[in-house]
């Protein structure tokens, strides 16, 4: 790859940009598996009850999945490398309050200033990096590895955390993120392109950012809740109905704003519209496998969380194995017809563990499943990726990369809640069932929640045959295009 001028007017290599923007999308990633190791560590800590522990996790998740739209937004009117900086140096601050935590609220909000900076870190990240690599090959190879360090981090996470956990302290699952977010400031000052704005104008559609913002968040606090409430229960509707108002608000404004948060205009480009519907589905259900997965292996087989957390190693050493090759599939076949076949190769894996005994292997009944979910998730991640970016105009490169952001954490915040309640009734189901007039036994228990983790597995094993089915019937092959702005840029060789 050719070489890009830096801020500070010197040369830098395209691989040296692409491995720090890889290493901030890393750190977001990682924050949103590597705590759940730590989380009774941390109850212990500050004498949290389940209810208020969970807010650990979900205050993250909604401010990440809420701001991504603005976020991307921001980029596109206010300039790339300026919001990458801004929100790795808020990450990084936020990060060394969570380790510093006093107490469990103060613990909680940090978490949910942490995600607010991850929703402008990562569409700025990869809208930077929409611009900066040529579409077409070039852009592929470097969007394999965004992929792949996006659909791995969570796997890499689980093995940290317990590592952390157990031999430093749940504080050093934040601590971890300052020399490294220090480091990515420094960098991103040295060598990143000044990225200005390319829009003609810098307003920001406030009542849309308002909307939608609120409107995703009260989504996704309702998705984490209805399970806990039920879902018909009276306060679980009424955060929908709230969330329901509030998006279709902002649909409405949109249409009639001058100078729109979201363009409308942008879902023309069917590629994107059908990439981010496929990566929707494909977290909704890919999720679960780090959640049950986590549990069978702790609970069920009693692992630790050090050796849980390299069990997982599995998952991203297979997505590597694909996703490093994927460009060059692709430049032959397309993404289409990866996208058709990948996320059935998810399914499969899924398919496979759902059968997981009581008194299991890893390597008999995990580990295959896992295997193929990894091969499947590497190609379906980086296909979807270039997908849904490839025709996107640079003024709107953060927003197409905020919107595929936003489908998967609203992807997989509704498939775990809706898995993890289909689980928890097969589970009380099970035991009803059996019509005992004393508290069961622990065996009865365990073969249970085995039971619960079946049902979520094979209904999560669906959600692939739909993404293949949306990536059949929506998703266009399109021959790559060469941007004349980056003509000076030679092809990537792989």
């Amino acid at each position: 790859m050719a070489n890009v001028t830096a801020a500070n007017g010197k040369q830098t290599s395209h691989w040296l940009i692409l491995i720090l923007l890889a290493l901030a999308q890393f750190m977001v990633v990682l924050d949103v598996s590597i705590v759940n190791v730590a989380l009774p560590a941390v109850q212990s800590a500050f004498h949290m009850s389940q209810t208020t522990l969970q807010w650990i996790v979900t205050a993250y998740t909604l401010t990440f999945g809420g701001f991504l739209l603005l976020g991307g937004r921001n980029a596109d009117l206010f300039g790339r490398r300026r919001t990458f900086i801004v929100g790795v140096t808020v990450f990084t601050l936020a990060s060394l309050a969570d380790g510093l935590a006093q107490s469990g609220g103060m613990l909680i909000v940090s978490r949910a200033i942490q995600g607010l900076a991850g929703a402008y870190m990562s569409p700025a990240a990869l809208s930077i990096i929409l611009v900066t690599y040529r579409e077409g090959h070039e852009r592929n190879v470097a969007l394999s590895v965004w992929g792949a360090v996006a659909s791995g981090g969570a796997a890499v996470g689980v093995l940290l955390g317990g590592i952390l956990t157990q031999y430093l302290g749940w504080r050093w699952n934040f601590f971890v993120n300052v020399p490294v977010g220090i480091f990515v400031v420094i960098t991103a000052l040295r060598i990143l392109p000044i990225h200005e704005s390319e829009s003609e104008h810098k307003n920001l559609d406030l009542p849309g950012a308002v909307s939608v913002t609120g409107g995703l968040m009260m989504l996704v606090y309702a998705l984490v809740k209805a399970p806990l409430y039920g879902w018909t229960e009276h306060r679980t509707l009424i955060y929908f109905a709230i969330s329901f108002l509030a998006l279709a608000f902002f649909i409405y404004n949109e249409n009639r704003a001058k100078y729109p948060l979201m363009p409308l205009k942008i879902f023309r480009i069917r590629n994107l519209t059908g990439a981010d519907l496929l990566m929707l589905f494909m977290a909704a259900g890919m999720f679960s496998i780090f959640f049950f997965t986590t549990l069978y292996l702790q609970e069920i087989l009693g692992y630790s969380p050090v050796k849980t957390g390299v069990s997982f190693l599995i998952v991203p050493i297979a997505i590597a194995l694909t996703a490093t090759n994927v460009p060059r599939l692709i430049k032959k076949i397309g993404y289409r017809p990866i996208l058709m076949v990948a996320p059935l190769v998810v399914s499969s894996g899924l398919f496979w563990i759902s059968h997981l005994p009581v008194h299991g292997t890893f390597w008999g009944n995990i580990a295959p499943g896992m295997i193929l979910l990894g091969l499947g998730m590497g190609a379906t991640f980086v296909s979807a990726t270039i997908a849904a970016t490839t025709g996107v105009p640079a003024e709107e490169a953060g927003l197409a990369s905020g919107l595929l952001n936003t489908s998967q954490q609203v992807g997989g915040s509704l498939g775990l809640a809706v898995l993890t309640g289909i689980a928890t009734s097969a589970t009380t189901k099970y035991i009803s069932d059996l019509h005992l007039h004393a508290t069961p036994a622990r065996e009865v228990v365990v073969a249970a929640t085995v039971h619960g983790f079946h049902d979520g597995y094979l209904v999560a094993s669906t959600f692939g045959i739909v993404a293949s089915l949306v990536a059949t019937f929506v998703i266009k092959t399109q021959k790559a295009k060469t941007d004349p702005s980056h003509a000076d840029i030679s092809t990537a060789a792989v």
